[in-house]
């Protein structure tokens, strides 16, 4: 019995600690009883980073472990502007993460990182912070993507482009060079404009997945292993199944790079990519009225909620 009691005494107390932690009813009614103003009682505590960098055609832009969602903007510039803003319930919560902006070799780096791990009643009752970054930069770069834990969008750029490991929506716009998305929990949508000899290459998905086609793209689609349809809403662009398996085959214009998918969980769409939308900005207001995709749990790319921790 005596054991039963000091069990109850600890939840109890558990329970108490995590609204008090969590700014709810006990804490906030002292608050408003004292009078009390503090940034806690305000709400998030919040911390903001603003960069900018010279980047020369072909940069290399390199996002990682970023928990929250990126926006990339382009346009014809050579010059890169990086702005974080980092929100936690509190400041020794925001100091548990850490987001790092430099400048490489090959281009530029934006990297989160966890600085300390979180004690045991943060585990029950806290939260990580969360970033939210935002880039304007120069059209003509190559944009990597790798940990996000959020919704990412991005404008057109002229060159390769390559997300892993990603948990959340995904909206691209349109690439002139060669794409690879692999081991993402979200929805993805992704503009094709032209494609060097490494085409593109779609894996281990969990979301559905629509292939934003430019008129007079040249392309050869694979795809197998789905847990759902490849359809063309392209009237000139034939989509062909297998007898037997999960199997498509679809000949893009005149053939040639290859666009391979395997590994998704979900239908797989094909789009006639829309000009005038070609920004991060246009594609977010295009989904925001649009239909999605549901995404179905328990497949490999789950294990994406964890990269950016």
């Amino acid at each position: 019995m005596r054991r039963v009691l000091i069990v109850v005494v600890l939840i109890i107390g558990a329970a108490i600690l995590g609204l008090w932690r969590s700014q709810g009813g006990v804490r906030q009614g002292l608050s408003r009883t004292v009078g009390a103003s503090s940034e806690d009682s305000q709400g998030d505590a919040r911390d903001e980073i603003r960069k900018s960098f010279e980047l020369q055609p072909g940069a290399r832009v390199e996002v990682q472990g970023i928990n929250g969602s990126v926006e990339v903007q382009t346009s014809d510039t050579k010059t890169a502007e990086v702005y974080v803003l980092r929100t936690a319930k509190d400041r020794d919560s925001l100091s548990r993460r850490e987001v790092t902006i430099e400048q490489t070799a090959n281009g530029l780096l934006i990297k989160g990182k966890q600085t300390r791990h979180a004690g045991f009643w943060d585990h029950l009752f806290g939260r990580n912070p969360n970033e939210q970054v935002t880039i304007n930069a120069p059209r003509q770069i190559a944009l990597a993507l790798n940990g996000v834990n959020g919704h990412v969008t991005s404008g057109d750029i002229d060159g390769p482009l390559e997300v892993t490991g990603a948990n959340g929506k995904i909206e691209l716009g349109q690439t002139s060079s060669s794409v690879e998305i692999s081991g993402v929990n979200g929805r993805i949508s992704v503009g094709l404009k032209s494609l060097d000899d490494r085409g593109v290459r779609v894996s281990g998905i969990n979301g559905g997945v629509e292939l934003r086609l430019a008129s007079g793209l040249n392309a050869d689609l694979t795809a197998k292993g789905m847990n759902g349809n490849v359809r063309s809403e392209i009237s000139e662009v034939t989509v062909n199944k297998e007898d037997f398996g999960r199997n498509y085959s679809a000949r893009i214009g005149s053939g040639g790079a290859p666009i391979t998918i395997s590994g998704v969980n979900g239908n797989v769409r094909l789009t006639r990519a829309d000009t005038t939308a070609n920004s991060s900005t246009a594609s977010a207001k295009k989904s925001a009225t649009g239909n999605q995709d549901e995404v179905k749990p328990g497949t490999e790319a789950k294990a994406a909620r964890n990269s950016a921790q």
